[in-house]
């Protein structure tokens, strides 16, 4: 409903006014690739670019490449295609090794790949979705492994949807999360850091449940069932 590109603009010119926002990367998100090359013409240094997917094909992939390359931005790259979203860790690293290639075809610098694997909810009652934390770790690791000197990002928040409005329990959830998820590779991540109990201060039972449901310890749903009753 407004003009992104004005107002983008203005935005940009009024935030890098200030030294302190200046002197830090800027991470420019827009659902409209136009608004984001509109963020980047203001951008006075390096800054991130968020984000692009094989969803829509190669030929707008390495469009889109080409031009965040042009304006010398790092760039997070989902864990789309063109059949979807990957859940499974097999999926994540294909994906991400097709994405590695393409980029670094057209000369992009491999440690300014952002791969964001898909932190996907856990804990919803349906069985199917248990295995989520799991995977994106384990794909961490593999798609490291496979992709040398690339980022892996993700947002926690969609960890814990299940337990919208239940604050601590979804901070709690994120540090157990993250205490298990950076050792694997994870090392960005979309978090609210002022809010994030230090692993060890999180209360030892609500500790194992949420390790038992990342790791997806029982398949019988009563990890998730305990969690639940302790929400």
């Amino acid at each position: 409903m407004i003009d992104g590109k004005a107002a983008m603009t203005k935005f940009m010119r009024m935030a890098l006014s200030d030294p302190d926002i200046a002197s830090v990367p800027i991470m420019i998100d827009s659902s409209k690739f136009s608004v984001i090359e509109a963020g980047l013409q203001q951008c006075q240094g390096k800054c991130v670019v968020n984000s692009i997917s094989l969803k829509e094909g190669v030929e707008e992939f390495l469009e889109k490449a080409r031009l965040i390359l042009k304006y010398g931005a790092a760039v997070v790259v989902m864990a789309f295609d063109e059949t979807g979203q990957a859940t499974e860790i097999q999926d994540k690293v294909d994906i991400c090794v097709r994405a590695y290639n393409l980029l670094l075809s057209v000369d992009f610098a491999p440690e300014d790949i952002i791969f964001d694997l898909n932190i996907l909810t856990v804990a919803t009652g349906m069985e199917e979705h248990n295995e989520y934390a799991k995977n994106y770790i384990l794909g961490a690791q593999k798609v490291k492994e496979s992709c040398p000197h690339v980022h892996i990002s993700g947002g926690l928040s969609n960890l814990s949807f299940s337990f919208r409005g239940l604050d601590e329990l979804r901070e709690a959830f994120h540090s157990v999360f993250l205490y298990h998820a950076i050792p694997y590779g994870m090392d960005v991540g979309i978090v609210n850091a002022g809010k994030l109990p230090v692993y060890d201060d999180v209360e030892i039972e609500l500790r194992k449940v949420i390790e038992e449901v990342v790791w997806n310890k029982s398949h019988d749903n009563d990890h998730v069932n305990r969690l639940i009753a302790m929400a």
